[in-house]
């Protein structure tokens, strides 16, 4: 454990200022993403039309994009709502869910890279690894093999980017310029519940709309978030029970729970 890193304190200070989190995210996934950071204590937006998607990012306190069903129309307003979030200097998040996977899509992903300014760039090992440049590709929105070297292949993009990357799995690696985190919480059963990886971006959202350094803010995201779903599987009997578990352990997290179970590791 990093002694510098206190999960408690940013889950404690996202209950208390219930931050505004906007969202123009995956349709598949979306009313759990609206409820994870609901569950968290944060306040979350779901607003997608170009007329308003400005304007709603102006009351937030963060901003979430996720690609998974992306259509030109929707990464249009997403560059909208980025702008403003530029302008405003809160948090971007963009998951780049499915990169790899076809070419309008690593397209679509690039020009959210390159037009605007992205804070915390998340994804699957596979999908981190595309729009870093690799030729490896996607299945569908799962992660498939990188053969490489994850925490200098997130490290290298954090430099480049000038961002925070975060990649998830099995280990969640969490980079940045001045170093890597690595989160050892979570459950096996998150890769059987559709949803999990969009709601961890949301996660992130809320850490990140608290905490100005998104490297820190991600790490204790995950950490919270996986030991929730640590808790959750204890009480679970499969996939259905355990999503349900999940929202109730991440509601109800405190802080010597947190501190006794957190696995990170600069």
């Amino acid at each position: 454990m990093n002694a510098k890193l206190k999960p408690c304190d940013l889950l404690q200070k996202i209950r208390r200022d219930s931050p505004v989190v906007h969202h123009l995210t995956n349709w598949v996934t979306i009313y759990d993403c609206a409820q994870v950071v609901k569950t968290l204590g944060a306040s979350p937006v779901m607003a997608h039309a170009p007329e308003e998607v400005a304007d709603m990012t102006g009351i937030a306190s963060a901003l979430v994009l996720n690609i998974g069903t992306l259509t030109t129309d929707m990464v249009a307003a997403m560059k909208l709502a980025a702008a403003r979030a530029n302008r405003k200097g809160i948090p971007v998040i963009l998951d780049v869910c499915g990169a790899g996977a076809t070419e309008f899509r690593d397209r679509k992903a690039f020009e959210l890279l390159d037009q605007v300014k992205i804070n915390v760039l998340k994804g699957n090992a596979s999908e981190i690894a595309r729009v870093s440049g690799a030729n490896v590709r996607t299945k569908g929105v799962d992660a498939a093999e990188v053969g490489t070297d994850l925490a200098k292949l997130a490290q290298t993009l954090a430099v480049r980017r000038q961002t925070t990357v975060v990649i998830t799995g099995e280990v969640d690696v969490v980079a940045g310029e001045r170093g890597v985190y690595r989160v050892r919480n979570g459950h096996e059963w998150m890769t059987r519940v559709v949803g999990t990886g969009c709601m961890a971006s949301s996660v992130i959202g809320a850490f990140a709309a608290v905490e100005p350094d998104y490297r820190k803010a991600a790490a204790c995201a995950l950490a919270c978030y996986g030991i929730a779903a640590e808790l959750a599987a204890k009480k679970s009997h499969g996939p259905a029970s355990f999503k349900a578990a999940l929202f109730d352990c991440l509601y109800h997290l405190d802080r010597p729970t947190v501190k006794k179970m957190q696995r990170l590791e600069a």
